[in-house]
């Protein structure tokens, strides 16, 4: 009898048959009904002294997760409706277990510590869940973990920095719960090999604590996207920010951060010469990331394209200060969103070398003077940048041909008149309104009254047949009254 297995996608919409179940448990080593239809709850209690991997997910299995006990490295029960609690003693059941996806399903409750006792873990992902509760603190326990997801859950509380985090840790995403306090600036120092943070849609607070020895000489952290969305964040955005050579998401949005936006953002090499995504992007281990970005009021969720995604966004916050010209640099960028902030001044005049860019929105600040003819499309560029409501917001901007609100001074279309140009146009216009009208008046009244004045013979025929409609119109309300007087 083979010990594997393997019957992925056929399309099986059966339940598992318990007595077969108990039948392969002994000898099987490799079991993966994946991506069927398969349908019902699993036997609660079995044991499998042999099996290493397990893959049941992308089916429609239900009930509570079953108290099955193996030597399993590999447990994929993602994309199911499996309900209930994590069972307390999971580091008894699955010991030697390595990646554990639990994700897309209906459990509930807290986290159990004991996941912190299976040492050799490295992929973790509960992300779409109801759990609640705290993070279990001794998380730093895990020496292997690489990936981490619990997104998209209820969970709550601080994040330990009492015991560190893992500094093994390459991908971290705790968004859209309700964690709160302060990140722990251990998450930073000591994990260098992280590629991926996503802390969006919390309640932290404080600022960024990022690295404090990054210096351009040294930089060598591996950060590519750095997701803190719809906090309560506040401080300056650090300088230590532009020494991130591969960083190509920045989506700082919906916070409270204050100051302006360091000039040292040309350092930012992936938005200057493209990112690399060449590689497993998480170490040993291949993980199906999705991440959630806003563009023009629109939450995006991207996946397999996310290594090409080059975007800052930092809306809705209190920076102020000029937009600085360094950020035309950016030639990758594809997503720029400074909207409803402070930020005053001009708009650089070279934001035109952003060729890239299909989302830009500079709505709702305080920027004054022309728009730059750099960014008035070509007959082939693209129409994003052309669109109004990317300026909307701006009372003191102005295109090439508008002249701005409170500018005494020519406008580029009038200069060499000594500020003389519009008043003149003015007045010639009010002259020819004035003309037109008057113009008007004259042929249209002499022209008709005139005539009959002169001519004798126009002025019999125009009365004549003024009369003769009088006399048909009298007779036809002779002839309706008489005939309802008949009626009745």
């Amino acid at each position: 009898m083979s010990s594997k297995l393997h019957v992925a996608g056929a399309k099986i919409s059966e339940s598992t048959p318990e007595k077969w179940l108990l039948k392969v448990s002994s000898h099987i080593k490799h079991l993966d009904l994946s991506y069927n239809q398969i349908h019902g709850k699993l036997t609660f209690q079995i044991n499998f002294p042999k099996l290493g991997y397990i893959d049941l997910s992308h089916n429609l299995y239900e009930g509570p997760l079953p108290h099955w006990s193996s030597p399993a490295s590999f447990l994929h029960l993602q994309c199911n409706k499996f309900s209930g609690s994590i069972p307390f003693n999971f580091d008894k059941m699955f010991p030697n277990l390595k990646e554990l996806y639990l994700s897309d399903n209906h459990f509930y409750g807290t986290i159990p510590p004991s996941l912190c006792n299976i040492k050799d873990l490295s992929l973790l992902s509960l992300k779409t869940n109801h759990l609640h509760g705290e993070f279990p603190q001794a998380w730093s326990a895990w020496r292997n973990i690489l990936v981490v997801d619990v997104a998209q859950n209820n969970l709550s509380g601080n994040i330990s920095s009492s015991m560190g985090v893992p500094s093994s840790l390459v991908m971290l995403k705790m968004n859209n719960n309700n964690f709160g306090g302060k990140i722990p600036s251990s998450m930073f120092h000591n994990c260098t090999a992280l590629k991926s943070i996503d802390l969006g849609d919390n309640r932290f607070t404080g600022s960024i604590p990022l690295w404090t020895r990054i210096t351009r000489s040294n930089a060598s952290s591996k950060l590519q996207m750095l997701r803190l969305r719809s906090n309560s964040l506040s401080g300056h955005i650090p300088h230590r920010l532009c020494y991130l050579p591969s960083l190509h998401i920045i989506d700082l949005g919906d916070n409270n951060f204050s100051g302006t936006i360091p000039k040292c953002l040309f350092h930012l090499t992936s938005l200057v010469h493209g990112t690399n995504s060449s590689g497993k992007p998480y170490g040993n281990v291949t993980y199906p990331q999705q991440t959630t970005l806003t563009l023009k009021g629109r939450e995006l969720v991207y996946d397999t394209t996310l290594g090409l995604v080059c975007s800052i966004d930092l809306s809705s916050n209190k920076l102020e200060g000029e937009i600085p010209e360094e950020i035309t640099s950016l030639i990758e960028l594809g997503t720029l969103n400074l909207s409803r902030n402070h930020f005053n001044g001009n708009i650089p005049s070279n934001i035109g070398n952003l060729i890239k860019v299909e989302t830009l929105d500079l709505s709702n600040n305080n920027l004054s003077g022309v728009i730059p003819q750099s960014l008035i499309p070509a007959s082939n560029q693209l129409q994003a940048v052309n669109e109004a409501s990317i300026y909307m917001g701006n009372p003191y901007l102005c295109d090439l041909l508008t002249k701005c609100v409170g500018d005494n001074t020519p406008s580029p279309m009038n200069q060499g008149d000594d500020g003389r140009g519009h008043k003149d146009k003015d007045d010639i216009g009010k002259l020819g309104y004035y003309v037109s009208v008057t113009l008007g008046f004259i042929l249209g009244f002499w022209g008709v009254c005139g005539t009959l004045l002169v001519k004798h013979s126009w002025r019999y025929i125009y009365f004549q047949f003024f009369d003769h409609i009088k006399d048909k119109v009298a007779l036809a309300i002779a002839l309706k009254v008489a005939r309802f007087q008949r009626r009745s």
